[in-house]
């Protein structure tokens, strides 16, 4: 059985699905505004790797991700541009879809966009205001927070704590709050920005509840995993569940899942240090399927460290596995061996998605494989644990070019003519190609540098 460890609880539980065979999943996507950075890039592969593996098993998954397509960040971006916050928006979202499908990313069920949920959005907040769970001031709608049940409970945050830490605020919103910690769920509109009409005037949705609603509309009002960065614990997640569940009555997740950051040279990534690195700029220079690879060498929940040697060492092994793939598979071998590498690469997966040791498990494979144990069977279900991390090989049949395929039976004859010198004159010359050979009882096998 899977077993995910929950945020929520802090614990790892059994996944028990709400409906069986049947995965509903929510991933907060990215804010459009630029191209994703390496950050981004690693929930987005956590995530991915996730449903893959959800499939591998045989769930049906709804896997639903939005782009936030209104936000501050944008409206500033776009007016430093002279251009529509869509136009802005429309653009880093054909990038990001781009960007994400080097990096072997499915697309997802849904994408939902902000701008195309506006009145559900807005019926959304009146239902908060009309319960008592919202109020209007000055054209803003804030959340009282104070009656959200176990509040920040999520980011193992009291109310109270929240409060203290907010009492010193003298800003001009939080003069219009009846508590410092409520937060925006529709903000007036400023001049020059983008807005929609509504009960309480020209504005725009705050942050959190775009979210809440999207879920909510796609999957229904409980849905079974929510993901994101562990950024986004709090304040983002935290109140989106504290509005869902104030306006639905019900638990609006069973199992949170938060992925852990990525470093650059063992520090934290930012644009102050000067390490900001954006997928975009990244896949000039690396292959797309090598910085999949190495996003996937850790536990989502466990921090990675980008750094170059840490790409060249990915690169280096996923040629391994690519040999190993690409070898010839024969009609009959022993293969009572794969069930245990099947039951050793499910046991580390359904241990809350351990990459790390499913690729190891994948390596164990793969060297089992070079030994001569391959048949079309086995071939098949490799290529299968494999896509579950996004890694798709073309067979070899498609890869060696007909010249090398020459070579090789050229060689097979002259060793049979005991031609040795000449077998040995085509072996040094697939060399300088980069293709190594290694005779073994079941014929030649070979594996590209």
């Amino acid at each position: 059985m899977i077993k995910i460890y929950d945020t929520m609880t802090r614990s790892l539980r059994d996944f028990v699905p709400l409906q069986e065979g049947k995965v509903k999943m929510y991933v907060c996507g990215p804010t459009v505004y630029n191209y994703i950075h390496i950050g981004n890039a690693r929930s987005t592969v956590a995530f991915d790797t996730i449903r893959r593996y959800f499939e591998y098993r045989g769930y049906e998954v709804n896997y639903i991700s939005n782009f936030t397509d209104v936000d501050d960040k944008i409206i500033k971006a776009a007016n430093e541009a002279g251009i529509s916050t869509k136009e802005l928006s429309d653009k880093f979202i054909a990038a990001f879809m781009e960007d994400t499908a080097k990096l072997g990313v499915k697309p997802a069920t849904k994408n939902p966009r902000v701008i195309n949920y506006m009145d559900q959005i807005i019926a959304f907040v009146e239902t908060l205001v009309e319960k008592g769970f919202a109020y209007e001031s000055q054209g803003d709608v804030y959340f009282r927070v104070e009656k959200s049940e176990n509040y920040a409970k999520l980011a193992n945050k009291t109310l109270a704590d929240l409060e203290i830490g907010a009492s010193g605020r003298t800003d001009e919103e939080t003069a219009r709050k009846e508590n410092p910690v409520d937060f925006a769920l529709w903000k007036s509109a400023k001049d020059g920005e983008v807005s929609w009409d509504s009960p309480w005037g020209y504005g725009r949705p705050g942050w959190h509840i775009e979210c809440s609603v999207m879920a909510t509309e796609i999957l229904g009002d409980t849905i079974d995993i929510h993901g994101g960065g562990a950024d986004l614990e709090f304040p983002h997640h935290t109140n989106e569940i504290a509005q869902s569940e104030a306006k639905t009555g019900r638990t609006f997740a069973n199992y949170w899942m938060h992925n852990g950051f990525v470093n650059v040279d063992n520090e934290k990534m930012s644009k102050s240090l000067g390490n900001f690195v954006t997928v975009h700029d990244m896949l000039e220079t690396v292959d797309g399927q090598v910085l999949r690879f190495f996003l996937a060498t850790q536990q989502y929940r466990k921090p990675v460290n980008f750094t170059e040697k840490a790409i060249h060492d990915a690169e280096i092994n996923l040629k391994y596995l690519k040999n190993a793939y690409q070898q010839p598979v024969q009609e009959t071998v022993d293969s009572d061996d794969f069930d245990s590498f099947k039951s050793q690469f499910v046991a580390a997966m359904d241990d809350d998605f351990n990459t790390a040791n499913g690729i190891t498990v994948l390596f164990d494979l793969a060297k089992w494989i070079n030994s001569g144990h391959y048949t079309a069977i086995i071939k098949e279900e490799f290529a299968a644990m494999l896509a579950v991390f996004g890694i798709v090989f073309q067979d070899q049949e498609e890869v060696l070019d007909t010249a090398i395929e020459a070579l090789i039976e050229e060689r097979q004859e002259a060793r049979a003519n005991k031609d040795f010198a000449r077998a040995d004159a085509i072996r040094d010359q697939l060399a300088e190609q980069g293709i190594k050979l290694l005779d073994t009882k079941d014929g030649v096998r070979w594996t590209r540098d």
